[in-house]
């Protein structure tokens, strides 16, 4: 069951949920991080955010902060720090807008 927010987006703007599903050529800093040479923005926010989960890489002390490891920083431009709010815009970077 989808919550309400969620549906009324999908039925107001249905292109904006095929822009976060569409599948894309990845560029190689992306493809070698995800490991597919093709995948939606919003399954490499997920691939991100469980690789952040899994090394324990959320500041202990103030959980909206990702320290960066290398192989994180390669896809973030480098930042060593970033705020959980920002990694959508970082990620989305990586996904040029194709006209169709």
């Amino acid at each position: 069951m989808l919550p309400q927010r969620l549906k009324k987006t999908i039925t107001d703007n249905p292109k904006k949920l095929a822009n976060l599903i569409d599948l894309v050529n990845l560029p190689s800093p992306v493809r070698e991080f995800v490991g597919q040479s093709q995948i939606s923005r919003l399954g490499c926010f997920m691939c991100v955010w469980s690789y952040i989960k899994e090394n324990n890489l959320q500041d202990p002390n103030n959980k909206n902060l990702v320290n960066c490891d290398e192989k994180l920083r390669s896809i973030l431009l480098g930042k060593s720090r970033v705020e959980l709010a920002e990694l959508p815009a970082l990620i989305k970077l990586h996904f040029p807008k194709v006209p169709k």
